[in-house]
């Protein structure tokens, strides 16, 4: 029964539903053989992500190296990202097949019922608190938030500790933040209790705060010296530009709370086989393709600057519910209050 079933696999696209949910769940070397001779069938896979192109290319190329299947991309906010696949499906249109976003918007895509329950290898080796229960996303790196500074405007020496010593008057005009993290408010101040709120709410009274949006421009105003000490930065932007010769480092101020991305199959791909075979990629060999970029993947088989730290994700499903007071609380607590005192 099982060899007739993988021969009707092997023989037509599978059918969504029934037919496309076995392909997922299978195992082993009749995974890997399946995959492989479908996504050569196939010949391209469409991915729709939220990472700068740059870092997801040496995955990309690699992936075709050894597969032969050609990777078309397209990139843009996780918001407009998610906003796209669900416009498309819902009209019927079906052009992306593999989802590479923030847990919050997979979770908004999962309450969508738009994504597929998969199997992967290489589940059994990911950190503690990457896979979620359906699995209908699976968190490829920890985007760990670390405070970036520059070097020429920030001595070693002063930086804080905590957060509460952000409090101190040096900091006057001095501090950034992006402008849409509130998921990384939400979680921070849950983790700290009711002083949570307090703190930064006399951290941006005492000394301002600079509201930017986009965690890459964050970064390279800090590089610039514009912002000196910026408060969200993603772990991997700070040492990137640091290897191009930016006047830039990082410091991790507890609780470290991190954003997790994730993959996913769309539940309708056109490409289902190339799809799951990137998913695959992605999980396993493309985890090392990631951390040399400086990336914290889930694989708990690569070592990371943070294998020591306690890193508190933040939970996907969770900030999808709060998602309307969370942004609410950080844009009265720190966005509608930046600016220099």
């Amino acid at each position: 029964m099982r060899a007739l079933l993988l021969a009707a696999i092997l023989l037509a696209p599978p059918a969504w539903g029934e037919d496309l949910a076995a392909v997922a769940r299978l195992k082993g070397e009749a995974r890997a053989k399946t995959l492989v001779e479908g996504a050569k069938r196939e010949g391209e896979v469409m991915v729709y992500h939220s990472t700068q192109s740059e870092d997801l290319r040496p995955v990309f190329e690699a992936f075709t190296a050894k597969y032969g299947v050609k990777v078309r991309e397209w990139r843009s906010s996780s918001e407009n990202v998610v906003q796209r696949i669900v416009s498309e499906t819902r009209a019927g249109k079906h052009d992306v097949d593999l989802i590479e976003n923030n847990s919050p918007e997979m979770e908004a895509l999962v309450a969508e019922h738009m994504l597929l329950a998969m199997d992967c290898p290489s589940f059994a080796s990911m950190r503690a608190g990457t896979l979620p229960a359906h699995r209908q996303w699976a968190t490829s790196t920890m985007d760990v938030f670390v405070q970036a500074y520059n070097t020429e405007k920030v001595r070693r020496d002063e930086l804080p500790r905590d957060y509460r010593g952000l409090l101190d008057p040096r900091w006057k005009g001095r501090l950034g933040i992006e402008a849409e993290d509130s998921a990384w408010y939400g979680t921070i101040v849950k983790a700290m209790g009711a002083d949570g709120a307090k703190l930064f709410a006399g951290i941006v009274a005492a000394n301002g705060i600079s509201a930017r949006k986009g965690h890459t421009l964050l970064a390279n105003l800090v590089a610039s010296g514009e912002v000196p000490l910026a408060l969200t930065v993603y772990n991997y932007k700070p040492q990137q530009l640091k290897e191009k010769g930016a006047a830039i480092d990082w410091i991790l101020l507890p609780p470290a709370v991190a954003q997790l991305h994730a993959v996913a199959v769309h539940a309708k791909a056109a490409h289902p086989y190339a799809a799951m075979l990137l998913y695959d990629f992605f999980l396993g060999e493309g985890q090392a393709l990631l951390a040399a970029r400086h990336f914290v993947p889930s694989s708990s088989r690569i070592a990371t600057p943070f294998d020591t730290v306690a890193i508190l994700p933040i939970d996907g499903a969770e900030a999808l519910r709060n998602q309307e007071a969370w942004t609410r609380q950080f844009d009265e607590a720190i966005v509608k209050r930046s600016g220099r005192p």
